[in-house]
């Protein structure tokens, strides 16, 4: 990357899913030229998600890959300049920050929009790995829709896993929750919610051994962890593991507020951090909603709160070379 080595740019965006490319689109139209660092997962988790029914402006859905395709091509189309690269370290020490890429690569940027994402916790099966996109699935709400009258299970037991079972009962015929202890670890509220629920069944003290079949799921096999029977449910054909996610920030830890998860911690109803002209969107800072829809929505907000940011410090004329001697 010879050509941005060194170089200062006004907006860098460390992170390519809807949150960043969304970022991208609208620090690209305000003229601010910003340079995306794709990261290790270019796209972000819609990546491996096949068809995607509930984003606006797609009345036939569209594969998860191809839409992301669109929003990056929509930013680049404006000016935005989207690169395969990972930001390995970033000095908060002083602005403007200096970034390295790939461990060699150093630039220098007066705002940072931070959108890395976070990943589902996985089970780390060779058959779920395998069968992820094809009725394996990290989000119910992203995926439910898909399971009309049929037979799913989720892997889990706290508050997400009983969220995502009530969720996934307004269309699956039967949902079964495997939890591996002998109790829930969900609230007492969200407990007496999904016991009273006549579509959720329990299997208790027991774990998820693997998903069966080779295209699609065709059942799963489960193991009681007290006793070592081990029983296969032959008509599930949905997946659904929802032993949370980890937001991918360990790069800005000690440096900006997170909660006690990881996520980052933003100020009021803007995405400011705890440093000046530093930004975060998308799941990296949204423990709540984590929908393409909505992290696009912080991914515009952030951009907007650059340029604001940018606009008020205007008569800053640093050269960063020398700022850094």
């Amino acid at each position: 990357m010879e050509d941005i080595q060194g170089k200062t740019f006004e907006v860098v965006i460390v992170g390519s899913g809807p949150a960043g490319l969304t970022a991208a689109l609208y620090a690209a139209r305000a003229d601010l030229s910003p340079i995306v660092f794709e990261g290790p997962e270019p796209g972000g988790q819609l990546m491996q998600t096949t068809d995607v029914e509930n984003y606006p402006g797609y009345p036939e859905g569209v594969m998860g890959p191809k839409m992301m395709q669109d929003f990056r091509e929509q930013a680049v189309r404006f000016g935005a300049d989207c690169r395969y690269g990972y930001v390995t370290g970033i000095d908060f020490e002083k602005r403007p920050y200096k970034v390295t890429v790939d461990e060699e690569t150093v630039l220098y940027a007066k705002t940072l929009i931070i959108s890395t994402g976070a990943s589902a916790m996985w089970l780390d099966l060779p058959s779920e790995q395998r069968l992820r996109g094809k009725g394996v699935s990290a989000c119910a709400t992203c995926d439910g829709a898909f399971f009309r009258n049929e037979h799913v299970v989720i892997v889990g037991g706290g508050d997400t896993a009983m969220e995502e079972a009530m969720f996934l009962t307004k269309f699956a015929s039967k949902v079964t929750v495997i939890h591996r202890r002998g109790e829930l670890r969900a609230s007492k509220a969200m407990q007496n919610r999904a016991f009273a629920n006549e579509k959720i069944e329990f299997i208790w003290n027991s774990e998820l051994l693997e998903v069966l079949g080779e295209d699609v799921v065709k059942g799963v096999r489960v193991k009681n962890r007290n006793t070592g029977e081990e029983t296969v449910l032959e008509d599930v054909t949905g997946v659904f593991v929802a032993i949370g996610h980890k937001p991918n920030t360990d790069l800005f830890k000690g440096v900006l507020t997170m909660d006690e998860v990881g996520y980052i911690q933003t100020k009021g109803q803007s995405t400011k951090t705890d440093l000046p002209g530093v930004f975060a969107c998308g799941d990296a800072m949204d423990a709540i909603y984590r929908q393409a829809v909505t992290a696009a929505g912080t991914g515009c907000r952030a951009a907007l709160d650059a340029e604001r940011f940018l606009s008020d410090h205007e008569d800053e004329k640093v050269i960063a070379e020398k700022h850094w001697q």
